[in-house]
């Protein structure tokens, strides 16, 4: 078990009997969330902090489920005693968002109309529907103010939202990693990654569990070609170069270099975990992400109720979110009055440098997560 760990931790299932009422005009008549706390909430209520997941993240953010599991959770780096997210500190909440297939009501569970699997009947949800889901699971919890909504990626799209949405609930947002909006360039990843899933015989039109069929060779294309675009060529290049996975060219095509075994291995070991649907739902959330556009796509004018403070990171090899997109909220929010602190990480792990051990970001984390307690204190 890794030194400094919360240790063993337990999942919740948490019910919420509520329609919730979606963006696209559907209503979930009831549904989960599943989620995991670390540390304790003190008797004010003002130092919990809400970690939002990127796109294959989950609930299961720190400690271990047990003695047995060999990894911890995947920001066990940044959450748990002494570590930038002090669970000595904060009360810590991760949570597994609607539309996941980590327990919270998405694709793999029981539609109550019908009594079968939602699968391709779930609806679309967005980042709004999410807050707003989160919302209901801190009222839930009693948490009436985050002392800070933190999030890498898509997860930081989430804490955006959460400032925009409900300015009075959220003291501090830290948006690391992240976008405004997807560009162009983005958004046709995400299409040709959904190809790959809608296109794969076994899909059988999003209700392969109901006939005992996984598209496995569709979420495990997708997840080859996302993962490229989440390194850096030159820790790539640094990692593998042109190296062989044997000796000399075989003059076909299965695996001749090590990237080639290496993404191989990354496809199936996550079309092994993850669920299609989930996969479909949760990119086509990035892709609709874009808070500024009822406020005439003006940035600016969408952060102008904001009473957060805010920390953005971005990392410099980072070309899925590059820092010119950090660097746009930035702008914004300087111009619209707002407090924040900046920081460009120099790193050679791409996009997934949110979830590394890069000195210069742990440090930049932690620093600022001592103002968020200082606050909270006050």
């Amino acid at each position: 078990m890794r030194k400094g760990s919360v240790g063993i931790v337990a999942p919740e299932k948490i019910p919420f009997e509520t329609p919730l009422v979606l963006e696209n005009g559907q209503t979930l008549p009831r549904f989960d969330l599943m989620i995991e706390t670390y540390g304790t909430l003190n008797a004010e209520k003002s130092n919990a902090v809400l970690i939002c997941h990127a796109l294959s993240g989950h609930h299961h953010v720190a400690g271990y489920h047990s003695a047995q599991e060999k990894h911890p959770g995947w920001w066990d780096n940044m959450v748990g005693p002494g570590k930038p997210i002090d669970t000595d500190r904060f009360f810590v909440v991760g949570l597994n968002n609607l539309g996941g297939c980590h327990g919270s009501t998405g694709p793999l569970t029981q539609n109550p109309e019908t009594g079968k699997d939602y699968g391709a009947d779930f609806p679309v949800v967005t980042v709004k529907d999410w807050v707003k889901s989160q919302t209901m699971l801190a009222d839930h919890l009693g948490i009436r103010k985050w002392a800070a909504v933190v999030g890498g990626s898509l997860g930081g799209m989430q804490a955006l939202q959460w400032t925009i949405d409900y300015p009075d609930r959220v003291a501090h947002a830290l948006v690391i990693a992240s976008a405004p909006k997807l560009s162009a360039q983005n958004i046709a990843f995400n299409d040709v990654a959904r190809q790959a899933i809608l296109t794969d015989p076994d899909f059988s039109d999003g209700h392969y569990a109901q006939e005992s069929k996984i598209p496995t060779r569709g979420l495990r294309i997708a997840r080859m070609m996302g993962h490229i675009t989440y390194l850096a060529e030159d820790g790539l290049g640094e990692k593998f170069g042109r190296d062989l996975h044997s000796d000399g060219y075989q003059y076909g095509y299965g695996v001749e270099f090590e990237i080639e075994s290496y993404l191989r291995y990354q496809g199936d070991k996550f079309a092994g975990r993850f669920d299609a649907n989930t996969y479909l739902l949760m990119t086509k959330a990035l892709d609709y992400f874009d808070p500024a556009a009822e406020y005439g796509h003006n940035l600016q004018k969408a952060l102008k109720d904001v009473q957060a403070k805010f920390f953005v990171a971005s990392f410099s090899t980072d070309w899925r979110f590059s820092p010119e997109r950090s660097k746009e909220l930035v702008r914004a929010l300087i111009a619209a009055r707002k407090p924040v602190q900046y920081i460009e990480v120099q790193s050679d792990h791409g996009h997934d440098a949110f979830l590394m051990e890069d000195e210069a970001y742990i440090r930049a984390v932690a620093a600022y997560m001592n103002n968020v307690y200082k606050d909270a204190q006050a």
